[in-house]
């Protein structure tokens, strides 16, 4: 029985990872966690001529038509270089399109974003940070063949640089039904949009506020009404893409925590000799092994076998934000006062950590789901 990735799979996870060690060293993760925008856009065009950005976009609109592992495999070693810049918000509001998109959206956006010269975000979340279709209550009204969109919308990643905006409101009734989702510009009259504080600048978060934004009929994704469906499938891919980006975090993390071990000398012999932080070592490492299976089953499922990818995504999520936080909470203890430093890369892998666990719901609210898709 194989377990391992295909051929195809294997060179296009070591190519990332040369590509990622070469042009996306922690100085300049640190460089655009300095700027202002947190954009680095030389470097998201050399992404998209490595097809990045268009790797899940079908080939007939620009991009490699690629499956949910592939991507998983190559969110894992942006995961291992805590990458910065806009690529995970606007995949999400790439695979909007390409699954609830209509013709004419996907002919105008997806080639777009194939080529990187168009970013996208999704914007949901609430007053509550509810992550159901219930906690969705901002309003769009149909007047005229225009809609008027009102509300807010909170910890929208990337907004701020996004070209448009997968943006869910209510237009009838209640839970899943009559949610609807619209493209909106970035710079649609009526639209503000804030920074909000984030404990990883790596991944901006913005606050989003429509007051009586008009969007035309035609900005509807999908069908009007039936967007919680096209979302809950989003949110699943969300979760499956966190995971794996923690999955690679907690690898780089404990690789430099064992580093350091080495090198590092207490009563005239490395640390890492002292079985105390062996044991450390052993066990995230004993954590992470069985967690890469969660998350390549969670990928293989989210397209080949659907009726499961949800509670395969849920289990990876939950499951991989708790390991990601030890291996990075372990990383920092084996290198004592150093790894708290800002000098020292380590805090960088601490910030994605918490980051991860806390985007897209955190662990309880997925082991939550867990249970209930299983009928418990």
């Amino acid at each position: 029985m194989d377990f391992g990735l295909s051929e195809e799979q294997e060179q296009l996870q070591q190519s990332a990872r040369e590509f990622l060690s070469r042009e996306c060293p922690p100085v300049f993760v640190r460089e655009v966690m300095r700027d202002a925008d947190g954009l680095p856009r030389g470097f998201y065009q050399k992404l998209a001529k490595l097809g990045w950005p268009g790797l899940i976009v079908p080939e007939s609109f620009g991009g490699l038509g690629l499956g949910m592992l592939d991507l998983a495999v190559l969110m894992e070693e942006i995961g291992r270089a805590v990458m910065p810049g806009p690529f995970f918000s606007s995949t999400l509001a790439t695979l909007a399109i390409a699954q609830a998109g209509t013709a004419t959206q996907k002919k105008r956006w997806l080639p777009r974003l194939a080529s990187g010269d168009a970013l996208g975000t999704i914007a949901f979340i609430e007053e509550g940070d509810r992550l159901d279709a219930e906690g969705i209550t901002t309003r769009a009204k149909l007047a005229r063949g225009v809609y008027h969109l009102n509300g807010t919308k909170l910890f929208v990643t990337d907004a701020h640089v996004a070209d448009t905006i997968v943006a869910a409101f209510r237009t009838a009734g209640k839970g899943e039904q009559g949610v609807t989702l619209f493209l909106v510009p970035r710079d649609a009259p009526g639209l503000a949009i804030a920074p909000l504080p984030t404990i990883d600048q790596t991944r901006r978060v913005c606050e989003l506020t429509f007051n009586d934004v008009e969007v035309p009929a035609g900005a509807v994704v999908g069908k009007a009404g039936d967007g919680w469906k096209r979302l809950a499938r989003v949110l699943d891919a969300a979760g499956i893409l966190l995971a794996a980006d923690s999955l690679g975090g907690a690898q780089q993390a404990l690789a430099m925590a064992v580093d350091y071990s080495k090198v590092r000398e207490q009563f005239g012999r490395p640390i890492g000799s002292f079985q105390a932080v062996k044991h450390m070592a052993a066990e995230i490492v004993s954590e992470i092994e069985p967690a890469r299976s969660l998350v390549w089953f969670a990928a293989y499922a989210y397209d080949a076998k659907p009726r499961d990818a949800s509670r395969a995504a849920a289990m990876a999520k939950a499951r991989l934000s708790d390991v990601y936080m030890r291996a990075a909470d372990r990383g920092l203890q084996i290198h004592g006062g150093i790894g708290f430093t800002w000098e020292h890369d380590m805090h960088l892998f601490f910030k994605r950590a918490k980051w991860n666990e806390l985007a897209y719901g955190d662990p309880a609210f997925h082991r939550e789901r867990v249970a209930a898709l299983s009928a418990w």
